[in-house]
């Protein structure tokens, strides 16, 4: 008999059953042809040449050596908590330069993680008690259900938005959902936001940036902003809540500076998320300690640090790959986009991320949730397409899905535009 808590993982979200259909009935070209195509992975495998090449090219002076000899038993050994230095300083200096270096880290405020997932839980676990609640927008990464809350107890209120604006959050949203978890007599200790948002690909505006630390100085709360898809971002000087609050508050001593709490990774924009790297930084030198010993339940290896510290650490390489990584990512967004469009199927205008945020409305039979999980059982199942459905997400509105586009070869997203303007014009006669 297995505890309740184990048996509430979260996985029966659409999001999830995807997945398993998928492996179920993969897609291969050569093996599989009429399988299952999986677009409702955000994983970017369009630059792995760039770091196999770079590896290929390094990794007899590189692999397990360092000036003096080998290091194959330091690295063997038990790792301190905080890490390898050298990793944390190339980490801290990669974190500024994708973000077009106007903003730099403290490398001793930098908390290193098994991935994204083991910072977000962290935090959740630093900043609240079981019962109390994190404001979120909508819509939202659906492993974020599982991620905040499975372990933690923390409770997720969501702040709504809606197409009408582009999904743009504003005061009076915030404040409803505010009232709403008083109204549940829940404790409101934060706001967690994705920036680029996930599942959007749109990043946040001046004004939303300036209203969301507004909002949370008024009511003491803490933010927590993850941005693992910074490097993703089709040009880096997108706003960020750092560089707002910089403008906002320039003394560093003030006491909402604790307040801010960033999740970095490598997972998005290198292509990495086998190697577990994830970052928390946090100008809160209590919450740094505290995290600092959590993270003993998840440490990155001391393989994974030490090869890409070296990578990391080759400023010319770094420099090249990101400007290549985004250009790829703008190019297949844009074929995405006009083949979604061709299809008759608008998209939201985003420039990050790994997909597309895709209005299907038109294709409902009625405007309901359960028209919504019709049309995505017959995309996966009659048409072989998986997708993210909106409500998965817990987008406000039924008809919308994220369609993910750097997980596939160019010919398999060829395959995948074939089979959805087929389940187009399918629907179109249906209704």
């Amino acid at each position: 008999m297995l505890s309740r808590k184990v048996t509430s993982h979260g996985q029966d979200s659409s999001y999830f059953l995807g997945w398993q259909e998928y492996e179920k009935n993969p897609f291969d070209p050569i093996h599989n042809p009429s399988g299952i195509i999986q677009m409702g992975l955000a994983e970017n495998q369009l630059s792995f040449d760039l770091l196999e090449s770079w590896i290929e090219e390094n990794q007899e002076s590189n692999w397990f050596r360092k000036r003096g000899g080998s290091v194959f038993r330091e690295l063997a050994l038990f790792q301190d908590y905080h890490g390898l230095p050298e990793f944390k300083k190339e980490l801290a200096e990669y974190m500024s330069e994708i973000r077009g270096n106007r903003v730099k880290f403290d490398v001793d405020k930098l908390v290193l993680t098994a991935g994204s997932t083991s910072a977000n839980e962290i935090l959740m676990f630093c900043l609240a008690e079981p019962g109390e609640a994190f404001l979120i927008p909508t819509p939202y990464y659906p492993g974020f259900d599982r991620d905040l809350q499975w372990r933690t107890g923390v409770e997720i209120i969501p702040i709504h938005t809606t197409s009408s604006n582009n999904f743009a959050i504003t005061k009076p949203s915030l404040e409803e959902a505010f009232q709403r978890a008083q109204s549940l007599h829940l404790k409101v200790k934060g706001l967690f936001l994705t920036n680029p948002s996930n599942p959007l690909g749109t990043t946040l505006s001046p004004q939303e940036l300036h209203l969301l630390l507004s909002f949370s100085l008024s009511h003491s709360l803490h933010i927590v902003s993850d941005e693992i898809y910074s490097g993703t971002a089709s040009s880096p000087s997108s706003p960020t809540l750092t560089e707002a609050l910089a403008r906002l508050l320039p003394d560093p001593l003030h006491p909402a500076w604790g307040r801010l709490h960033v999740v970095s990774s490598l997972s998005k924009d290198l292509g990495l998320p086998g190697f577990r790297i994830g970052a928390i930084y946090s100008h809160n030198a209590a919450l740094v300690a505290a995290a600092t010993k959590m993270s003993s339940f998840g440490l990155v290896s001391s393989q994974s640090q030490f090869l890409l510290s070296r990578i990391l650490a080759d400023k010319g390489f770094i420099r090249r790959y990101t400007r290549e990584n985004r250009a790829r990512l703008g190019r297949r967004r844009g074929v995405m986009q006009a083949g979604l469009r061709e299809a008759g199927l608008p998209c939201l205008r985003s420039e990050a991320g790994l997909f597309c945020w895709v209005d299907m409305r038109r294709l409902l039979a009625s405007a309901s949730f359960e028209a919504e999980a019709e049309l995505w059982r017959r995309m996966v199942h009659e048409f072989g397409v998986n997708v993210a459905p909106g409500s998965s997400c817990h987008c406000a509105e039924p008809g919308w899905f994220r369609v993910c586009f750097a997980n596939v070869a160019e010919e398999t997203l060829r395959v995948a535009m074939r089979r959805i303007r087929a389940f187009v014009a399918d629907s179109g006669i249906r209704r």
